[in-house]
């Protein structure tokens, strides 16, 4: 079966969307020459490794264990590992589905950190170590490479194992980045896959599929399970091992344009409607199966500033907790951030003494996205509202937020997104704007990883913005083979400091190219 190519047994996918089989370890009998009795089998890292939240002396590391054991992780400057540093991290259980992390700390900064990591049993057996690599954010300006884009496993497109799996994350690999900023939807929760899909053209579509993946997501067991099935592609697996990643999420991660208060659309077959309860049980999955550590976020979750040299801070923003509903969009006070949010993020990039200040949008701030699952009724996804004139609605917090970057004059601010699923480039200015108390500034669009393809959306005239350039299918939903999916990539010089935007295809090439000077 496909499965069993990607490395793992029926039994392991079904093990890991059911956290109630590793709850105690496994017996396996002794050979006959290896002493009476029964010995415990030896654990076993499940779904890789991953690095996430880089700092200047480490990093955040993840990993799953298929049974009780303690996280080990080793590090050393060269591969031989012959000048080793050991961590030893927390025991992995059940109560958070075997999976755990551990803050590296007191690693040099700007150094490309190796890693080793096994895990260890109570009886002293330790698994096979999983290696990757990591670099600890520089202490002085040197070249910075970031990628970022969205959407993984959605509209149906899965891992195709005739297709060598999710490949544009190898593409991404080869890169060689210091940084991935996953822009949200990591899973798509509420996105069945189907074995076979026949394209409009008849071309057959394959897709690896577990339990898990096979109904829309509604309890814990079933969150995890879309989480296990992404890493058992391999390609994303060794993404992941050897990229630092800063994540984030959006809607799909519980269910299509989800928002505070909202309930599931009755004709969606979910026996749990509740948006609050889905996303509760989403977050938990989330927080398990990502590597990062809500505790280091400025509400406890996950907004929160990443550092990463004097050249660059990125801001990751949270636009679907705090948001209020979709169809209220117009209503005077409407919320986006919501109002601690908003004040920490016009304060961080006040305060902030970086060259460029990475503002990372997990909704596109101009294109108007409309929620398909309210009909009947004027209803939006993000800030847009498809009303050019002055701010009203979610559109106030986005003009407060410009309009304080222009008065404490704050330079070299540049906006990254996905969720669209298409690619583009905006510049936003107020010569072109019905509210004008703001700076020009560009926004970058980049999406989707493996997912349909889409667009391109309308742009609202109410903070200016042109379309300077968009690759998007002339059909919707196009699938991965239609050469729609896309990454982003900043490249900030070590020299001169100037920030350069590509706009790359699944295979890496380059489609359009900004380069930006710092003020």
């Amino acid at each position: 079966m496909a499965a069993q190519r990607a490395g793992f047994s029926r039994r392991t996918l079904l093990r890991s969307g059911a956290v109630g089989l590793l709850a105690g370890p496994g017996l396996v009998a002794c050979s006959a020459d290896s002493g009476p009795g029964l010995v415990r089998e030896r654990p076993s890292l499940t779904h890789g490794v991953a690095v996430g939240d880089p700092r200047g002396d480490g990093a955040l590391l993840w990993a799953r264990s298929d049974r009780p054991a303690r996280l080990i992780v080793e590090t050393s400057a060269t591969e031989t590992f012959t000048d080793a540093r050991r961590f030893e991290g927390p025991l992995l259980t059940p109560a958070t589905d075997g999976t755990g992390r551990l803050r590296l700390a007191g690693l040099p900064a700007g150094q490309r950190v190796h890693y080793r990591v096994t895990l260890e049993g109570d009886d002293g057996a330790t698994s096979e170590a999983v290696t990757g690599m990591f670099r600890t954010a520089p202490a002085t300006a040197s070249d910075l490479r970031l990628l970022w884009s969205g959407d993984v496993v959605g509209q149906g497109w899965g891992s195709n194992p005739d297709l060598g799996g999710m490949r544009i994350f190898s593409a991404m690999a080869a890169r060689d980045p210091h940084l991935f900023l996953h822009s949200g939807d990591a899973v798509y929760a509420d996105g069945p896959l189907r074995e076979t899909v026949t394209l409009p053209d008849g071309r057959i579509w394959r897709n690896v599929v577990t339990e898990p993946k096979s109904a829309v997501a509604q309890t814990l067991e079933q969150f995890r399970g879309q989480y296990a099935y992404n890493l058992l592609d391999e390609n994303y697996r060794r993404f992941n091992a050897a990229v630092a990643q800063v994540v984030q999420w959006d809607d799909h991660e519980t269910v299509n344009n989800w928002y505070p208060g909202g309930q599931v659309a009755a004709t969606k077959g979910y026996a749990e409607r509740s948006m609050d309860v889905l996303a509760q049980r989403s977050w938990q999955a989330f927080r398990e199966w990502m590597p990062l550590d809500p505790a280091e976020a400025a509400d406890g979750r996950l907004y929160r500033k990443i550092s990463y040299g004097p050249l660059l801070d990125v801001f990751v923003l949270d636009m679907r907790t705090y948001k209020d509903a979709n169809d209220t969009d117009r209503a005077p006070g409407g919320k986006i951030f919501g109002p601690e949010q908003t004040r920490w993020l016009i304060d961080g990039l006040r305060d902030s003494r970086a060259t460029w200040k990475i503002v990372a949008n997990d909704l596109p701030l101009g294109l108007v996205v409309e929620d398909g699952e309210q009909p009947g009724t004027t209803a939006f996804e993000g800030p847009a509202n498809a009303d050019p004139g002055a701010p009203a609605g979610r559109e106030t917090e986005i003009a407060r937020v410009l309009s304080s970057i222009r008065a404490h004059r704050v330079t070299n601010v540049v906006w990254l997104t996905a969720d669209v699923h298409y690619t583009a480039a905006h510049h936003y200015s107020p010569e072109r704007a019905a509210f004008t108390d703001f700076d020009p500034f560009w926004e970058f669009v980049s999406g989707p990883l493996n997912a349909g393809a889409f667009g391109p959306n309308d742009l609202d005239g109410t903070f200016g913005p042109t379309a300077v350039f968009v690759h998007a299918p002339p059909t919707q939903n196009s699938s991965p083979l239609d050469g729609y999916q896309h990454f982003g990539e900043v490249f900030i010089d070590g020299a001169s400091r100037e920030l350069t935007v590509d706009l790359r295809n699944a295979a890496g090439a380059s489609l359009f190219t900004q380069r930006l000077a710092p003020a």
